[in-house]
């Protein structure tokens, strides 16, 4: 359940009706850019900006047509040529294939391409995450020792946004592991026997939000790191940020760099008694 490197992707079981239809345009959006505002109480609701994108909006519109007929090779030597303008591999993990993600969401919900064009541009989307990870050194010193558990919502199928965020944390030194499709007793389960400094899930459609604070109760008291922060993202937490902190979180962020800088003065504010435990 681990991390899983694809064999293609999923397609028995698809849910090709109007309510899949809504959910997958919300996966999508969500776990690719989560928008995350500190949401402790006490914390500044801020919002911290981007820089200026390193990555065109018209390559973004390119590469989504390209991603949907063309493969991997062919997206690689895309993001290649970008690169090759001194672009980082992180630039591109957030400004091009995250949005491309969400744009391809927008083309099914849109009828521009169906769920089986939407499910194989996805996998090859996340073919390109691994090559392009697998290039780059993780980072010496980003964050010694914090250990970081990403997973969907229960439920949820799609997680390529994980994948986005599991690469960027362990691109900044972070220990992680990513579950896919994990039921809640399992992600309890994990949580109960490794010392996980944090968890995020991606939360994709308001049918979600009324289990979500048991689960994050649960994690709390079952994980065996009793400074456990819990950060969310998604389309509902961009639509109403207020969300996070009611129903327990520490804290959400705009995309996935962002998240991994929250992450870190989360950990970092809980360890110093700044934050109090749950």
């Amino acid at each position: 359940m681990f991390r899983p490197r694809s064999n293609g992707p999923q397609e028995n079981g698809a849910d090709t009706s109007i309510a899949g239809k809504g959910s997958l345009s919300a996966v999508v959006e969500r776990e690719i850019i989560p928008r995350l505002v500190a949401a402790h109480p006490r914390e500044s609701r801020t919002p911290v900006r981007s820089t200026s994108p390193a990555v065109l909006r018209s390559e973004v519109e390119s590469f989504t047509s390209l991603v949907l007929t063309a493969e991997a090779d062919v997206l690689l030597d895309y993001v290649d040529q970008i690169c090759a303008r001194g672009i980082g591999a992180e630039a591109v993990l957030v400004e091009l294939l995250a949005p491309t993600a969400r744009r391809l969401g927008e083309f099914w919900e849109q009828d521009y391409c169906d769920f089986i064009d939407v499910t194989m541009a996805l996998w090859r989307l996340q073919e390109v995450v691994h090559e392009l990870a697998a290039r780059v050194p993780v980072a010496d010193g980003g964050a010694p020792g914090r250990r970081a558990l990403f997973a969907p919502m229960p439920g949820d199928q799609h997680s390529f946004g994980a994948v986005v965020m599991d690469e960027i944390f362990t691109r900044d030194g972070w220990s992680t592991e990513r579950l896919t499709e994990a039921t809640t007793p399992e992600l309890l389960a994990r949580l109960a026997t490794t010392p996980f400094d944090l968890v995020g899930l991606t939360v994709s459609c308001d049918c979600h939000i009324r289990p979500l604070p048991a689960l994050i109760t649960a994690m709390r008291n079952v994980s065996c790191n009793p400074r456990l922060c819990v950060m969310v993202g998604g389309r509902v937490f961009l639509d109403d940020p207020e969300r996070a902190g009611q129903v327990g979180a520490d804290g959400t962020a705009a995309d996935a760099r962002l998240a991994v800088a929250l992450a870190s003065r989360l950990v970092a504010a809980r360890a110093r008694g700044v934050i109090a435990a749950a």
